[in-house]
């Protein structure tokens, strides 16, 4: 079922792929195992397939993003993710690549497309596997809490205690009739209710210029916390990572997501909606080191990477490092 270095039969080149050192040290592309099937596939391994790896899987989408009125192109995103990590020095961990839910040629809606993202979340978490989701537009968030939400039931766990922890600039709290990238997290909000959940929801690196009043008080209504741009600078660390530990302190899961489009616009460019103030890579890897050190994140996902406005390939590189740590300090 598993194979190195090895997709399902296709035109388009592998994006695992790059040099090769003559030092027998080891990159991303040549340690990575690949199905050899399509992805629904996903559902056949077994424990003994997943346990203990990381599993990655593309969200080949932006439907939302157009839904939302924003700049299309995060559909693209999934594999340039692959490209930017296939020469990185190898990780720590095993890593298996579960491809991509593709929504090109319009063969599945956003909703299916997130149905079955959470399917196989739930599955890969079933099997023990650490799921790291690579998008696409941020309706991935939506999928992927709903996955993990199904996990959850099937393992009988009536009340979880589950943070949310968002890097982002949007609250994505919008409640608009038609779901998009823009409504995940309200989307999640009511999910919550349906299980009577409570709804614990941390979003770090908030504009207030990229937000309505009616988003901060729909945030204010669910109780959410949030730090802002302005607020996450390196003079102001200690009280960041001090509001982090007191979020994650109760919590026994931790969901996060990443959203690109909180990093500065000069260095991350190739977003669907690029920031102009941002919050600096000196903040935020501390504070995804202090969530992902406390061993209580369950899963993960990065949104928002569009190859058609990146720039020499910033957004796909930073994105890559994040990820690559995350599975670092995971794995630690």
């Amino acid at each position: 079922m598993l194979m190195k270095n090895q997709t399902s039969q296709s035109k388009i080149p592998s994006p695992w792929q790059g040099r090769e050192d003559a030092d027998g040290s080891l990159r991303w592309h040549q340690t990575v195992a690949c199905l050899d099937t399509e992805l629904q596939a996903v559902n056949d391994l077994t424990s003994a397939d997943l346990a203990g790896k990381i599993a990655l899987l593309g969200y080949a989408c932006d439907q939302g993003v157009a839904r939302n009125q924003g700049r299309t192109g995060a559909i693209e995103g999934p594999r340039v993710l692959r490209s930017a990590l296939a020469g990185l020095p190898r990780p720590d961990s095993d890593v298996i690549d579960l491809g991509d839910i593709d929504t090109r040629p319009d063969k599945l809606t956003m909703e299916q497309a997130q149905a079955l993202l959470a399917a196989n979340v739930a599955h890969c978490l079933d099997k023990q596997a650490f799921p790291v989701i690579l998008g696409g537009g941020h309706d991935i968030a939506f999928g992927s809490f709903s996955g993990l939400a199904q996990h959850l039931q099937r393992h009988g766990e009536a009340m979880p205690s589950i943070g949310i922890i968002n890097f982002d600039a949007h609250f994505d709290l919008r409640r608009d009739p038609q779901p998009s990238s823009g409504t995940p997290f309200e989307q999640i909000a009511g999910l919550c209710e349906n299980h009577i959940w409570p709804f614990n929801y941390l979003c770090l690196g908030i504009s207030q210029f990229a937000n309505t009043p009616v988003l901060y008080d729909t945030a204010c209504n669910r109780q959410v916390r949030w730090l802002s741009d302005e607020q996450l600078t390196p003079a102001r660390l200690d009280l960041a990572l001090s509001a982090v530990s007191e979020f994650i302190r109760d919590k026994d899961y931790l969901y996060l997501s990443f959203c690109l489009d909180v990093l500065p616009a000069h260095i991350a460019p190739g977003v669907s909606a690029p920031a102009a103030r941002g919050v600096d890579l000196a903040v935020i890897e501390p504070l995804l080191d202090a969530v992902l050190q406390s061993g209580k994140v369950i899963l993960t996902d990065i949104a928002e990477m569009n190859p058609r406005y990146d720039i020499d390939g910033r957004t796909a590189r930073i994105a890559a490092r994040l990820i690559a740590r995350m599975v670092r300090r995971h794995s630690q």
